[in-house]
This record gives C-alpha cells, structure tokens and sequence, in this order.
C-alpha cells in the first residue's frame, strides 16, 4: 500500500489497529489518531497567548505561529497525526528544606527529547517497512507543533487548567510527542471530556501566581521559565527553592492520585538529582555541571544558569551556607 493510494476504508483500520499496538510495544504508555488539519481554535488561542505577551522572551514561539497551527506547513501532503504519551513519574518525592534544591521531576532522568525521538524513529521504520514510500515527520517538544492540542485531539486526555495535558491513567506526569504521515489512518471519534470541574488547586498552589486563568499561564510569572529558559542574570521572583523547573501545579493536581511508576528504565533518576543540596550544587565547576548532568535535561540551564537559580533559592530565605 502506497502513501499515494487511497485505501479501502477496512485496509486503514486494519493498519491503524496495527500501528497502535506497535506504539506500545516501542514502549509508549497511550497512543492515538487524529485527523491532519489546520488547529482551530486552538491556534486562535496560541495567537491571543502570544499577543498578551505570556510568552516572555520566547521569540521563537511567535515567529512559528503558522507552523505550529497547521501541520501541512511541516509535511506536505500530511492527513494523519499520531500523538502519544510516556509515563515518566518516578516514586521519590520533592524534599522541602531551607538547605535542599529542588529539580523538576521530568528532568531527573535521561533527556526525554533522546527517548521519546528514538521510539518515534523506531514506530516511523515500522510504517515505512508496512507503507513503502511513506513520508513522517517527528516532533518531541523542540519541533514547532502544538502537542498539548494534537494529544487532546487524539484522545490521550484533556488540558489542565494548568495548562498541561491530564491522562485519566498517570495525571499530567507524560511526555509528549507525535509522528505526522502522509497516509490515511482512522481518527478517534471519542475524545476525553474536560474533567477539571470546580477545581482550581493549581491556580490557588501556583508559588507566583503564573497560571493567571484557567488554562493560561503567563511564563513570565512561571518559575520554570525563569530557572530554565530566562537568561535574566538574577530572577525577578521568589523561586521557593526550585533550581531546575517547578512541579507545584501537577503535584497539587486530584488526578495525580493516579500517578503510576515509570517502566520506562532511562527515567531512573540520576544520582544527586532528587534532593541535592544547595551548597553542593554552588561549588560545581563547568566541567563539574556537565559531568553530573550530562544526558539530562538539566543541561539546558548551563553552569551559569545554575548557579544563578541556586543564589535565587538562597536569597529566598534559604540560608546562607556559602558565607
């Protein structure tokens, strides 16, 4: 069956059923279809984002604001989004303690940009070896996809109004991604209903006041921006000791109730990620940082970022080990 053909509708069941349990078997967690079309309305709402200026420094958002809403900008001839899902919890838990820093969970293990691409390399093979002259396009967060709108689309769960993605299996706790194709699969037809109700405990626990509505959160109040993505030499606001992201939002989320363990083994955290202390983290040389956290996500911040998050977490009443 070529990319070209236009299949019996039985035949592209057949596949679709085919390539989901192939999505599990690489080791996804959730998986599902949706049609390729142009995002609306959610790029109406990533547009009215970027207008009020709630993505910070963030240029890049804006300048793929096209692309992002519209898959056909990224794979001509696309008809098929696979969007899916990988559990990364792991059991430890955050230590709060004037002398401790705290690292986002989904960064205590291996780069999920590394596992999540090397799966969806291994799914894009399996269809190319089924689809002879079929076409994919690959896209783990770094790509310009919208992959909160395009995992709702597919089934996987519902926006937060945390403004992340919950699965009814492991809370908000996912990765995701997604393989855009050019051939023809079956779209769900029952998408997850909204099942934040009433609500509102990460509005009310949000550290800074970051998700500024329902669904909408501005970086600029976010302490995940400011520890990962600000380049500001000192940040403008009480971190809570956080060095590396925050996890206030999805911890104080009902539905994390339902969090599972990762079998996902490069998620095992590191050693020294789960609680390092500070004063440790503040004597690391470059060559230090890299060794410790190279593979992870943590790599993002660079050295001096690091230290720069680590000085905010003691200025925040944290101590003053270093005097």
């Amino acid at each position: 069956m070529s990319a070209a053909s236009e299949p019996a509708w039985a035949a592209v069941a057949d596949l679709t059923r085919r390539l989901k349990a192939q999505a599990l078997a690489v080791g996804f967690s959730k998986v599902g279809i949706a049609r390729a079309e142009a995002l609306e309305p959610e790029g109406d709402r990533l547009r009215t984002w970027l207008a009020r200026g709630y993505h910070a420094t963030l240029g890049w958002m804006e300048r793929t604001a096209d692309q992002r809403a519209n898959p056909a900008r990224l794979l001509p001839g696309v008809k098929s989004v696979v969007a899916v899902a990988l559990n990364y919890d792991t059991p430890p838990r955050h230590v709060d303690a004037p002398e401790i820093g705290k690292i986002s969970r989904y960064a205590w293990g291996d780069d999920y940009h590394d596992v999540l691409t090397a799966k969806l390399t291994a799914l894009l093979d399996w269809i190319r070896a089924e689809c002879p002259g079929a076409n994919g396009y690959i896209a783990v967060d770094a790509q310009p996809v919208m992959d909160k709108a395009w995992a709702v689309r597919a089934g996987l769960g519902w926006l937060g109004k945390h403004g992340n993605v919950i699965t009814r299996e492991f809370g908000s706790w996912v990765f995701l991604g997604e393989l855009l194709l050019d051939i023809e699969l079956e779209p769900e037809t029952e998408l997850v209903p909204d099942h934040c109700g009433v609500c509102t405990a990460c509005l009310d626990a949000c550290p800074t006041q970051a998700i500024v509505e329902p669904y909408v959160v501005d970086a600029r109040r976010c302490i995940a921006f400011a520890t990962i993505e600000s380049k500001s030499e000192t940040p403008d606001m009480d971190t809570h000791g956080w060095v590396f992201g925050c996890d206030v939002c999805q911890d104080v989320c009902p539905w994390s109730r339902f969090r599972q363990p990762t079998t996902e083994a490069r998620f095992t955290p590191h050693d020294g990620m789960v609680a390092p202390p500070l004063a440790e983290l503040d004597a690391l040389t470059p060559e230090d940082f890299k060794r410790r956290f190279a593979g992870t996500p943590v790599l993002r911040a660079k050295h001096h970022g690091l230290r720069r998050n680590v000085a905010a977490a003691r200025g925040a009443g944290l101590g003053s080990e270093s005097d």
